[in-house]
């Protein structure tokens, strides 16, 4: 394509919100000049299944759940008075709570100032507020944010070091919508469990965010913890950012709550336009549609020419896969749909995968998102004339201009800075283009199944472990993994993963090598 016709097509394809700094250009997407007459009853169809989904319908059928995360930013959009009060009033807690934290009122149990939070959560109770705190980071944060995001021992270890010393001014806040969910409630023992081996009481560094009669409620209104905050029904976990799960730790962090809400209630308001060319979120979820052939045949490749945004694209991961990668459509059918999202950052990744891009195999399409004022410091030159600044700009484009020469497809947002309303912009606009492609193919994109089928898969694990330990201590004799299986009635692969499992963490459980894994034997 020659230069004059990629210029008349950036043209005909470039939305600008010149209000709010904001831009997508779509035209280096190679569909035809019919793809949006083709797909506008689709496309109008989604925009009244968003309508009806912002006042307050059942959009999430499998669990009969109205789906109201666009109400966290834009409280007189909620469906009741009810629902309006305990938005908005929620808000004005954490803020107040977070200043009273900030100026003193409220110390920690030692008595002193907190200098720390410990934010404690498992998926979007994570996700989304690691998001925020390491993009808005300042170093005139009132206090240091660390997350456990997991179940494993020794990462919770790594986190406890940091916070080393500062242990008693650390704010503790455990994320979890039922309190059941094992690695935050994981997280929580191990959190406490530091606090009783330092000697310290805990309850008055703890903070719950949770739904109402939750087992962790319970736990915190039991143990008097100083603070518990609401979760609801109607905010997904992937959504959740804008609700108390990522308010309370952006508030304690110090950061722009307001800016933050304030710049996603203005994407909706750009994407609540039935124009489906004027229509941001819209052109992002039909621009998914057309690389995928509307069964996600191509990965969504996040290539953000921001250090602040490098943790967009795991946020992402949740917000798209567990969204869109469904067994079954709204009709029951079978259709496996899904949309694969990686990605690192620029020009980071011109280092790493951008060769496979620009050379292998062409099952992708690119978003680069740009910042467009690179520091707020002033630039060095590292060249005369020239600032890292321009270097970054200059890959940015590069890569895009590499990419379209072998016909790869990529689609650019554009940001005038990064700060809170950004930030808030452009998890709202991928939050809408969400909504929008779960309607173009049909696919409930507000639960998610397979989450809770390997929580249960999990357990059983779990419960199977107690039996193979409990057998092996009250043998006392040595055993194969075939031995051990017969006796707990399990199959003998998975009983001798446990038994490895067993043998490297219980030190009364041993492991002699044998000559293949069925020779192996474990005594206790």
């Amino acid at each position: 394509m020659s230069t004059t016709t990629l210029w008349q097509r950036f043209q005909q394809y470039f939305l600008s919100y010149d209000d709010i700094g904001f831009s997508i250009d779509i035209s280096r997407m190679n569909f035809p000049a019919d793809f949006f007459t083709g797909t506008s009853l689709a496309a109008d169809r989604a925009c009244k299944q968003m309508k009806e989904l912002e006042a307050g319908g059942i959009a999430n059928p499998d669990e009969n759940r109205m789906v109201g995360h666009y109400w966290l930013r834009n409280p007189s959009l909620a469906p009741s008075p009810e629902i309006k009060e305990t938005i908005v009033s929620t808000k004005n807690a954490i803020l107040e709570f977070a200043a009273n934290v900030h100026s003193g009122k409220i110390l920690s149990s030692p008595g002193d100032p907190f200098t720390d939070v410990l934010a404690i959560g498992i998926g979007g109770s994570a996700l989304g507020p690691e998001l925020v705190a390491d993009g808005l980071w300042s170093s005139k944060d009132p206090l240091r944010v660390h997350f456990f995001d997991n179940t494993d021992p020794d990462g919770m270890d790594k986190v406890l070091a940091r916070i080393g010393a500062n242990l008693g001014t650390t704010l503790v806040v455990v994320i979890s919508k039922s309190g059941g969910t094992k690695e935050p409630r994981n997280g929580m023992l191990a959190a406490q469990d530091a606090f009783r081996k330092a000697g310290i009481p805990s309850a008055k560094n703890f903070v719950a965010v949770t739904g109402s009669g939750s087992e962790l409620d319970k736990v915190a209104a039991s143990e008097g913890w100083l603070r518990r905050f609401p979760m609801w029904d109607w905010v997904g976990g992937r959504t959740s950012v804008m609700s108390a799960v990522g308010l309370v730790p952006m508030a304690l962090q110090g950061l722009d709550v307001a800016s933050f809400l304030e710049g996603a209630a203005a994407m909706d308001a750009k994407t609540r336009t039935d124009n489906i060319r004027r229509n941001a979120a819209m052109l992002l979820a039909l621009m998914w549609f057309h690389a995928g052939d509307g069964h996600g045949l191509k990965d969504m490749v996040i290539l953000p020419y921001k250090d602040r945004l490098l943790l967009f694209s795991r946020y992402l991961q949740q917000l798209v896969m567990e969204s869109l990668g469904k067994e079954l459509d709204l009709d029951g059918q079978v259709v496996n749909q899904g949309i694969a999202v990686y990605g690192n950052k620029g020009s980071t990744d011109q280092h790493a995968y951008v060769q496979q891009l620009r050379d292998g195999i062409n099952n992708f399409f690119v978003t680069f998102i740009e910042v467009r004022k690179a520091a707020s410091s002033a630039p060095l030159e590292v060249e005369p004339g020239v600032t890292a600044g321009d270097y970054l700009q200059g890959f940015l484009r590069g890569t895009r201009a590499a990419l379209h020469e072998n016909c790869r497809e990529s689609i650019t947002l554009s940001i005038p800075e990064f700060n809170a309303f950004q930030l808030g912009a452009l998890i709202a606009l991928y939050e809408r283009a969400v909504g929008f492609y779960g309607s173009l193919v049909n696919v409930n994109a507000y639960h998610q199944p397979g989450v809770e089928a390997g929580k249960k898969a999990a357990a059983k694990v779990i419960e199977l472990q107690i039996r193979i330990a409990a057998h092996l201590r009250k043998s006392g004799k040595s055993e194969t993994p075939e031995q051990v299986a017969a006796a707990v009635d399990a199959d003998p692969e998975e009983v001798f993963h446990i038994l490895r499992h067993l043998a490297a963490n219980c030190p009364d459980i041993r492991m002699e090598n044998g000559r293949s894994p069925a020779l192996d034997t474990f005594s206790a």
